[in-house]
């Protein structure tokens, strides 16, 4: 198959409408607003309730055409369960390149027609080329470590790091960047938050290079940075909405910290309408949109703690065996083992750690895999002694846990956007909600690929 056409989905994870309209009607997102009023304007609906309202749930959906509860790919790093054809392998079928930069919880069939980098919480889905395995390994191990106080990377990891993206793509604007973040940090000791944005800027350079080396027909792009601002910083933009409020040191730094993301973002969306052409269409869609949490407020806000070393849990808990773990997000972590009695025996030990009296861990065990983490929010005693039930085993507890720096106060809403902006720039606004369903055929339809038996959505044209 041939096609002149090329579609850009950006996957701006969890960007809020009321936040975006908020930001653009005060002046201070002009590409965002360029693009709104270039592009048919959605509200998406995730049409799924917590435990199932998760980005790592609804990226499969939209990428899948899909929903929950047919592909029922639930966890982070499970995208390789997933048993239909995602849009990419589709496309790919037909005969047309693709390029997949950091989509979140994939799967990919091995003949993919082009380049594909998982979202940097994967690992048992690597990059479908060696050529990739530089930028993933780096990036996944700043992504997974970045609440601890030391990520284990040496300065050659660096140096080698920064050569492969000298010949990648890296610009002169990112590099600028770079030193003004480190220069920041060193004279106000503060702001090392914002190192997530860089992260953003040096994938788009990796994207583009790649973009522009291949010419994809179909291409994917996602971040998440603001998505954990929010998460993280919420209390801080609204305070007057929360009954604990942010300290006034805490407000110098991130009372802006969430807008700061938007304003980053629009600078990237300023990035990509410079990179169309009259043939392509590019589309922002956001799988779901975060809110104010409230849910915790009554005992003290939202606290995530998270072992200093995964190895120390495991040994102090009296796990043995051989097993491999990885942090996930924020507080969680897998662990997977060689056999299921090994897994179900270190389940039980893990069930035993307690704080008086009180179970600490919240797991999910699934074969030969543990998924979990700590599961005591409300704050924890400095004292606090963590001991396993039966046992006069015992260690402090912040001996083997760190509580991540901030309280969370953004969780998700169903809500999501979907701009869709053509070549002919034609702008409207549909105000009846659209399901997560309908994104994989409509991009299918643009390349006049027929849409699979699988996929239950409408196309939108």
């Amino acid at each position: 198959m041939k096609s002149d056409k090329s579609v850009i989905l950006l996957e701006f994870n969890e960007l809020c409408p009321s936040l975006i309209k908020r930001f653009i009607q005060e002046g201070k997102l002009p590409n965002f607003q360029r693009l709104y009023e270039e592009s048919e304007v959605y509200t998406t609906d995730a049409e799924e309730e917590p435990p199932y309202l998760e980005p790592w749930i609804q990226w499969v959906t939209i990428h899948s055409g899909v929903p929950y509860s047919e592909h029922q790919v639930f966890l982070l790093d499970e995208g390789y369960k997933l048993k239909s054809k995602s849009i990419w392998d589709i496309i790919s079928d037909a005969g047309l390149k693709v390029w997949i930069c950091g989509s979140m919880n994939i799967s990919y069939n091995s003949s993919l027609n082009g380049y594909i980098i998982p979202d940097f919480w994967s690992t048992k889905i690597t990059p479908n080329s060696e050529e990739l395995l530089p930028y993933f390994r780096f990036v996944q191990k700043q992504v997974q470590e970045h609440t601890n106080d030391f990520v284990p990377l040496s300065t050659k990891d660096y140096l080698r790091f920064l050569d492969f993206m000298k010949n990648h793509g890296l610009s002169l604007n990112t590099i600028s960047a770079i030193i003004q973040q480190l220069i920041c940090e060193k004279i106000t000791g503060k702001y090392r938050w914002q190192r997530a944005t860089i992260a953003d800027k040096l994938q788009f350079d990796l994207f583009r290079f790649y973009y522009h080396k291949i010419q994809p027909h179909f291409s994917t792009f996602f971040i998440n940075s603001t998505a954990h601002f929010q998460h993280m910083y919420w209390r801080n933009m609204e305070p007057d909405k929360f009954q604990i409020k942010p300290s006034v040191k805490e407000q110098i730094e991130y009372k802006n910290a969430i807008l700061y993301g938007y304003q980053e973002m629009d600078k990237l969306i300023g990035k990509f309408l410079n990179l169309l052409d009259d043939k392509t269409t590019l589309i922002l869609s956001t799988a779901l949109s975060q809110q104010p949490c409230f849910t915790y407020e009554e005992t003290g806000g939202k606290r995530l703690r998270r072992p200093r070393k995964f190895e120390s849990l495991l040994d102090f808990a009296g796990v043995k065996s051989n097993y491999i773990c990885s942090p996930v997000m924020a507080e969680e972590f897998h662990i997977r083992f060689e056999n299921e009695q090994d897994t179900t025996d270190a389940e039980q030990k893990l069930i035993n750690l307690q704080i008086n009296q009180r179970p600490i861990m919240r797991l999910r065990r699934n074969g030969k895999d543990i998924f979990g983490g700590c599961g005591i929010f409300e704050e924890i005693p400095q004292n606090a002694i963590l001991n396993i039930a039966n046992s006069k085993k015992s260690i402090p507890f912040f001996d083997i846990f760190y509580q991540i720096e901030d309280i969370k106060s953004g969780m998700h809403h169903p809500d999501g956007i979907l701009w869709i902006r053509k070549p002919s720039g034609q702008h409207s606004v549909h105000e009846n909600r659209l399901s997560l369903l309908s994104i994989a055929p409509t991009i299918l339809n643009l390349f006049n690929v027929p849409n699979p038996d699988f996929m239950k959505g409408i196309a939108l044209y």
